[in-house]
């Protein structure tokens, strides 16, 4: 990541003279209070990309640096600004497409004249402008009548408009240079930007500086374009879902005064402010897209859940990723995210972050209907890695761990579960198979497996299936060799006196019952010691006879789970909305398949589960589960917490990893045969 010209000359006039106020900048360099704020953010996005902590700015204007960034700043200032002098190998690429879609009828001599080369460059250059333009699935064809022309779909050559427009303004003189490429007129520039000032007015938002600066252009080539017959004919963009917005009211209102703009064109610029980047917006709602913000709040909790993180001040965070996701959403559903160039790469030390942001985002991509690009993904490392650097955490100073398992998925994803459990301290990044992990490419401390490996990292030796025991001993062995100490249980009132020998406080009982549930928060935190009145409960214990049901077919996958939960509604066991909630998070869980043809639908404790239970569905017609597997076998589970049914759970997995047993169990022609495949595995 580079920094603008701007955004480097703040930055160097920080470093020489640190006791200079906001309002002083502002004046030396003839700039608003909006564009000092937005370099601001640049700048400190700039230095946490470069792990160096953010600069503060307090209410007078004053600017508070730490001095590790002076430190780093006069050994290896690398931001540098992204305009040259003199044109490079890329910028001339960029120069050479926007004249393809600016004019008509050109020639070699057009682009040399241009670009001040030889004709060998040019079409050294011509060439490579052939093979960006392919990532748009567009082509540059020459013939003798027409010159050199670009060809392909409209919408395709929009997006590549867009983006190669945004790159010559990067240019020095880029604004100058752009409206002698396209012939466009100073004063129509102007005249676009009053008209997006008054839309931000009346969406009540801000647009970026950039988008400010790049949306008149972006614009009045487009219009360019329509008004040379260079029209979207067929478009996927859905009426309904655009028409309604404020943004196409605006559409509306910036086009007033334009004739003949088709319908498919103002929903294509409607498109564009909806894919615009704002930094600020006063009405942030979700109207426009319902359960976006339940979707970024389970795709944090998935992050949480794998960084072994805390999200402070969570509304606040939520509210920022609204504000970048919105657009984000148009961006992606409507395929107009960068292709293979993303603007701002992933600095080494936020790789593992990168992945654990990428593993989370499934909420948001179900929502979407599509995986979440790339250059998508960058950007929302960024803003959590920026959090939380801001409240003082960080994944590098955390113990990273991998599970390498040769069993099978379903035995690895128990194992990679269990242990994440056993070591909820630890970040664990995947669970690979021996061969994923000889190519592994993520930075990791520690390696878990049931077998010996050739690694210069720690590993630790640990049975596929764990039983309470070798739990136990297994956390004392890796925390004495990490650490040096043996992990125990806390006592509160101990730590009540040591408090009590450095501090005075106010309510002792409050200070204790919230150090009780802070060292208790999480179930899964130690082993923990079975109580004596909870005994282990074997499979057979809960899949019986009476909750096992055969079917010939389901419908759906759907109507698969009702028919397999009807057992357990009908004894009291389960909720009615503890199967809606089977169903409604089903395509979220990646560990629901455990082996071929079986699956474990469940939901959480807390979501209408009255008592411990099991109830299992065979199907001799195999239902549709995603478009990767037919399942034979559907074996509903409910909970009360993560201790009582992990014996079952273990005993079940063993018998899915058997392929003996489970095409017994997938082809057995009674509940009688079923129910015997299943005791032989419910055992001490």
């Amino acid at each position: 990541m580079n920094l603008d010209a701007r955004s480097n000359k703040i930055l160097e006039e920080l470093m020489m003279n640190p006791g200079i106020t906001s309002k002083d900048i502002e004046k030396k360099y003839d700039l608003t209070r909006r564009k000092l704020g937005y370099s601001f953010d640049k700048i400190n996005d700039w230095l946490i990309s470069k792990n160096l902590p953010a600069i503060e700015r307090t209410r007078q204007g004053q600017f508070i640096i730490d001095e590790t960034i002076f430190t780093k700043m006069n050994n290896d200032h690398t931001g540098e600004p992204a305009e040259l002098e003199i044109l490079s190998e890329k910028q001339r690429v960029y120069t050479i497409i926007m004249m393809l879609l600016s004019n008509e009828e050109l020639s070699l001599n057009h682009f040399t004249s241009e670009l001040d080369v030889s004709k060998n460059t040019v079409l050294r250059d011509l060439k490579r402008a052939q093979d960006y333009v392919a990532d748009y699935d567009l082509t540059i064809r020459y013939s003798r009548r027409l010159g050199y022309v670009m060809e392909g779909k409209e919408f395709l050559v929009r997006k590549l408009l867009i983006h190669v427009t945004y790159k010559i303004l990067e240019l020095k003189n880029g604004a100058r240079r752009l409206r002698g490429l396209a012939g466009i007129k100073e004063a129509e520039i102007n005249e676009l930007k009053k008209r997006i000032t008054k839309v931000e007015n009346k969406l009540n938002l801000k647009f970026t500086d950039e988008k400010i600066e790049t949306m008149p252009y972006t614009l009045t080539l487009v219009l360019q374009r329509i008004k040379n017959g260079q029209k979207i004919t067929s478009f996927y963009i859905k009426y309904e879902e655009l028409s309604d917005t404020k943004e196409y009211l605006a559409t509306e209102e910036i086009l007033y005064d334009f004739d003949d703009i088709p319908m498919e064109e103002r929903l294509f610029i409607t498109l564009h402010l909806l894919t615009t980047n704002v930094y600020w917006s006063e009405y942030l709602t979700e109207e426009a897209i319902p359960n976006l913000l339940q979707a970024l709040d389970d795709m944090l909790r998935l992050f949480e859940k794998s960084a072994c993180v805390f999200l402070q001040d969570r509304e606040q965070l939520l509210n920022k990723l609204l504000l970048h996701v919105k657009p984000a959403y148009y961006r992606i559903k409507y395929h107009l995210t960068e292709i293979n160039h993303v603007q701002d790469s992933v600095s080494k030390e936020f790789l593992a972050l990168h992945h654990l942001v990428q593993k989370s985002t499934q909420p948001l991509a179900a929502l979407i209907g599509m995986r979440i690009p790339e250059s998508e993904t960058t950007y929302l490392t960024m803003l959590i890695g920026g959090w939380l650097t801001r409240q003082g955490d960080s994944l590098q100073e955390k113990v990273k761990a991998i599970v390498v398992c040769p069993k099978g998925v379903s035995v690895s994803r128990l194992m990679f579960s269990e242990l994440r459990e056993l070591f909820p301290e630890f970040v664990f990044l995947d669970s690979l198979s021996v061969r994923e992990f000889q190519t592994y490419t993520f930075d990791y401390d520690i390696v878990f497996s049931p077998m010996s490996l050739e690694t210069d990292k720690k590993l630790f030796i640990a049975n596929s299936f764990l039983e309470r025991e070798e739990k136990h001993r297994l956390r004392k062995q890796v925390m004495l060799e990490l650490h040096g100490y043996i992990p125990f249980d806390i006592n509160v009132d101990d730590l009540i006196a040591i408090v009590k020998n450095h501090a005075a406080i106010e309510n002792e009982q409050e200070l204790s019952n919230e150090l009780f549930r802070y060292i208790n928060r999480d179930d899964t935190a130690a082993v923990k010691k079975q109580p004596a009145d909870s005994p282990a409960i074997n499979l057979s214990d809960l899949l019986t006879p009476n909750t096992i049901t055969r079917k010939q077919s389901a419908a759906t996958w759907e109507q698969a789970i009702q028919t397999a939960s009807k057992p357990l509604i009908e004894s009291g066991c389960i909720k009615q909305e503890y199967v809606d909630a089977m169903i409604n998070n089903y395509d979220r869980d990646p560990y629901i398949v455990i082996g071929p043809h079986i699956a474990i639908p469940h939901a959480a404790p807390d979501e209408g589960v009255n008592e411990v239970s099991m109830s299992l569905l065979q199907l001799e017609e195999g239902v549709s589960f995603t478009e990767d597997y037919s399942i034979n076998v559907v074996i509903v589970i409910a909970a009360v917490d993560k201790q009582q049914h992990l014996k079952a759970l273990m005993q079940l997995m063993k018998l899915a990893g058997t392929e003996k047993d489970r095409n017994a169990l997938v082809h057995a022609a009674s509940a009688k045969e079923i129910y015997a495949v299943i005791k032989n595995y419910s055992h001490d």
